[in-house]
């Protein structure tokens, strides 16, 4: 058991020709992954990695002829909206989307579109998944990583790699990592990942690395304090930022003094979360 992708995702890549979703393909493959196509309009017909890859002009198509049941997104900014329709569309259940800088209009319209369909999006502006030992989506480094128990959810891609890294360091092992993207409007959040580490019995432990900025953390401890079973240890990014300051991500604004790294680690506490001060002491509070 993982959550969201195992050894049976059959991953198309939208974006597949571009300089990053070449690259990036050809990783994930590496690490194991079942890449079964790819798609760039107007490059139908042509095959990349050694002819391994057929690429096609539609996402439609793609999944006619592959069965792919899982998409992840490379294409530039202007076009992401498209393409996560065109994916949706097609009737790919997980979206995954790597893109940074999809506008927020576009990310409205396509919050409002999905919600409508049984399609799960994770991203925009996000490192993807990673299930260790058996699937790769994105661009999570696959050797910081190995099998073992524990949950991580993250809004932070950097903070994912040093803790998986840690993790691996203390010889404790990922059930599933899910990099959840750091914009205002993303397609899956905290919530939902909590509930399907919940839900799935490989997992034991559950890691969560959120940001200042928004209240996703604080409605995740309202989750962990009245749903979870599970003990969750936690870290928050931006616990030393100045008042008022805007920290990389669109969503770590901090308005009307909610959304601070001091609210976060309280509400955390109050749900009975471990809080670190820093991403190497998770290993630690893992153990107790």
């Amino acid at each position: 058991m993982s959550i969201l992708v195992n050894q049976n995702t059959r991953l198309l890549v939208q974006g597949i020709t571009g300089k990053e979703g070449l690259f990036h393909t050809q990783q994930m493959v590496q690490y194991g992954t079942n890449v079964v196509a790819g798609v760039t309009p107007g490059k139908g017909g042509d095959w990349v990695l050694d002819g391994k890859i057929p690429v096609f002009d539609s996402t439609k198509i793609a999944v006619e002829y592959t069965g792919a049941n899982a998409s992840v997104i490379f294409v530039p900014a202007q076009y992401t909206a498209d393409a996560i329709f065109e994916a949706a569309d097609a009737g790919i259940p997980l979206i995954v989307c790597i893109t940074e800088g999809v506008p927020v209009q576009d990310m409205m319209k396509v919050r409002n579109y999905l919600d409508q369909k049984q399609v799960r999006l994770v991203g925009p502006n996000c490192p993807g998944l990673l299930t260790p030992g058996e699937c790769k989506v994105g661009i999570i480094p696959g050797n910081i990583a190995i099998h073992g128990e524990i949950g991580v959810v993250s809004r932070s891609g950097t903070l994912t790699y040093e803790v998986l890294y840690a993790l691996r360091e203390a010889g404790l092992g990922a059930s599933t990592c899910v990099g959840i993207g750091g914009d205002p409007i993303n397609g899956t959040s905290f919530l939902d990942v909590l509930e399907m580490f919940e839900d799935d019995p490989r997992t034991k432990r559950v890691v969560l690395i959120g940001e200042i900025g928004g209240t996703d953390e604080e409605k995740a401890a309202d989750f962990i304090a009245t749903r979870m079973t599970k003990p969750v240890v936690a870290f928050i990014a931006g616990q030393s930022a100045p008042p008022g300051k805007r920290m990389g991500h669109a969503g770590a604004i901090i308005e009307g003094g909610a959304g601070t790294a001091a609210e976060k680690v309280n509400a955390l506490k109050l749900a009975g979360v471990r809080v670190a001060n820093h991403p190497e002491e998770i290993p630690g509070l893992l153990h107790h």
